[in-house]
């Protein structure tokens, strides 16, 4: 909220100096940034949200790997005892029909054979019995088990297409940006090495200048070198539409002493962020909402040191470029 104060106060201190622009224009330019603050994040928002999404069903995904490797265990052991039973009861069987053979040669027997025969015959065929109610048992836990595992691989078969859906989609969006990125490198050759730096991270693209490229010391009006790199950065965001671009103004940690205008560094990061935005914006044919500036003081350095080699890597613009994630969302909010 101190950030925004102090950005808000020092336009309207800009504004107020200007007496030949509206009222008007100053609302208007007001509500413009506040409305890419919003957009700034809630695109933050929805990218953390998506990254936590696509965690979630990663980490689901892994709970049901392992429940169906064990059910699968469990089948085996299940089907593995069907069968010990089912020989048993073959063994039972012929055992029983054996004793019916004895049984028959005998009957002429001696009552005391025949008993026993009798005895015999009825344990058997108890057994068998409980056998047969034990087999039945084991089929219906088999069916019941087979039911299960077939429902648990029908949703991992959706989770896993879901997951691959979204892992495409982020490596398409990856992709973007590395051929964003070697766009702008090669559009930027001669720049290079001379006070700017392109990197990728966490999958957006970071075009970084140095004050030496775009500032003089204290100043928020950009040089000529830097408009020209400016320039050609917009040439290449103008052929890129689907990127959200925000311009960051960074400090070092000295503070302003100005009486002007610019009354500290919050101050002068806001409107050098303003300036590279206007450039941008007045060099190619780019939406103005895809576009947000904000004032970073001196409160992200590169480089902690209280050196003047590190305060001078300090004093940097940064444009960071985010490919559109509406893809990616839609993919998450039908999940």
């Amino acid at each position: 909220m101190i950030k925004k104060n102090a950005f808000y106060t020092g336009v309207f201190a800009l504004l107020l100096l200007s007496a030949c622009v509206p009222h008007r224009i100053l609302d208007e330019t007001k509500g413009k940034l506040t409305d890419c603050e919003t957009e700034l994040a809630t695109a933050k928002k929805n990218s953390q949200d998506a990254e936590s999404k696509l965690a979630e069903l990663k980490e689901q995904t892994a709970k049901d790997l392992k429940a169906l490797e064990g059910l699968k265990r469990d089948t085996a052991i299940i089907s593995s005892n069907y069968r010990h039973l089912t020989q048993k009861y073959d063994k039972l069987d012929v055992l029983n029909n054996q004793l019916m053979d004895r049984l028959n040669k005998l009957l002429a027997g001696s009552e005391k054979d025949n008993a026993k025969l009798s005895g015999d015959l009825q344990m058997t065929q108890e057994q068998l019995l409980k056998k047969q109610d034990e087999l039945k048992l084991l089929e219906a836990k088999l069916l019941l088990q087979k039911k299960e595992l077939d429902d648990l691989a029908a949703q991992l078969k959706l989770r896993e297409a879901r997951v691959n859906e979204l892992e495409a989609i982020l490596k398409q969006k990856d992709q973007a940006a590395a051929d964003l990125k070697k766009k702008l490198q090669d559009a930027l050759l001669g720049f290079e090495g001379k006070g700017l730096t392109i990197t990728q991270k966490n999958g957006k693209i970071y075009v970084s200048m140095d004050e030496s490229l775009l500032f003089a010391s204290g100043k928020t009006n950009v040089e000529p070198k830097g408009v020209e790199a400016l320039k050609t950065v917009a040439k290449v965001l103008e052929q890129n539409k689907d990127i959200n671009v925000l311009v960051e103004g960074h400090t070092d940690d000295v503070p302003m002493k100005g009486a002007g205008e610019i009354k500290d560094n919050w101050d002068l990061s806001v409107m050098r962020a303003t300036s590279v935005t206007k450039i941008l914006l007045s060099s190619a044919n780019i939406t103005q909402s895809r576009i947000t500036a904000a004032g970073r003081g001196e409160f992200f350095p590169l480089d902690n040191a209280k050196t003047p080699e590190a305060r001078k890597k300090n004093r940097r613009t940064e444009i960071i470029l985010t490919p559109k994630l509406d893809e990616l969302l839609k993919v998450l909010g039908d999940n």
